[in-house]
């Protein structure tokens, strides 16, 4: 496979991953913030922090955290290179360059919610409604996602795919649980109250895990939920799980068994499979959880170079 295709369907479905998961966590706070109305600017900062650029954020609105401005910021500025706008607009541009690869459903539903969402932002919809409106994109987000496995063939371009998505995913999970560790430590009198179970609550629900987690272990319990988010090998955005599922799909691209090491990439990502496999919650409690997520999603990025290294400009050499 030329590394020009490899590469565009590793990124369409992780742009798409990142819009979809910053139109959740966007959706979960407008919630929170019906719950707690007086706490809006210490909600809304947080949202920014997941993401890293709080930086090009301040630049542009100072320290002004509202939630018009953070909501502008991440759903609709043209000039962020991270905003769902932007997400999409990417995700469509590596579609159109496979377009010979993907099925014509995935080109089509990408191709409509990128455009649906330009018009949308052109009109006063996504203030006027901003539940509705991120709860389309989420969904539209499931769809292209549904579409990806019942659509495509299931060999190599889909496995590039299915690996950006899942490296993707993983990633997002950590910086939300990282947010809620490391930036909205409760107060002392609010550890264990209502106000930290809402959060907590909120958390479950920006990775879509809060109903699966209560079949598990009923109770909301901060150590619960982060072990459920980080270690369960069954749901499907916890980081072990997504990060097994790029590791099977790396060895499969490869034509390695699992268990094996055939390049760079392989060599990173099991060797970081592996230390959650052999990890527990009360070792990175121990550790520390900030520096546990810290390091994490350096390692993620790291996998992330060495599959560049591995695949996209190698085999633009060979070609």
């Amino acid at each position: 496979m030329l590394s020009r295709v490899a590469s565009s369907v590793y990124w369409m479905t992780r742009y798409i991953e990142r819009a979809e998961n910053i139109a959740r966590f966007i959706s979960v706070n407008l919630n929170l913030t019906l719950d707690f109305p007086s706490e809006s600017s210490r909600q809304w900062q947080p949202i920014v922090m997941t993401t890293g650029d709080h930086a090009l954020f301040e630049k542009k609105y100072g320290s002004n955290y509202s939630s018009e401005n953070v909501i502008r910021f991440l759903a609709l500025d043209p000039e962020y290179g991270n905003s769902i706008l932007s997400c999409l607009r990417a995700a469509r541009e590596n579609a159109r360059s496979v377009r010979e690869i993907i099925s014509s459903e995935m080109w089509e539903q990408v191709n409509r919610f990128y455009i649906e969402l330009r018009d949308a932002a052109r009109t006063d919809f996504p203030s006027r409604n901003p539940h509705k409106f991120f709860k389309i994109i989420t969904m539209r987000g499931h769809m292209f996602t549904g579409l990806l496995y019942s659509t495509m063939s299931h060999g190599e371009a889909f496995r590039f795919a299915l690996t950006g998505l899942m490296l993707e995913r993983a990633d997002k999970t950590s910086r939300i649980l990282d947010v809620k560790y490391f930036m909205l430590l409760p107060k002392g009198g609010e550890v264990n109250s209502p106000y930290d179970s809402i959060q907590w609550a909120a958390v479950l629900k920006s990775a879509s895990a809060l109903e699966m987690y209560r079949k598990r272990f009923h109770r909301i319990s901060p150590r619960q939920v982060c072990e459920f988010l980080i270690f369960d090998g069954e749901f499907p955005r916890s980081i072990r799980y997504c990060l097994k599922m790029a590791d099977q799909s790396l060895h499969k691209i490869s034509d390695s068994p699992v268990g094996t090491v055939s390049n760079l990439a392989e060599r990173s990502l099991g060797r970081l499979c592996a230390d959650i496999d052999y990890s527990d919650i009360g070792e990175v409690i121990d550790t520390g959880m900030h520096e546990y997520l810290d390091g994490l999603q350096v390692k993620i990025n790291t996998v992330g170079a060495h599959i560049h290294e591995a695949f996209f400009k190698v085999m633009s050499a060979q070609n």
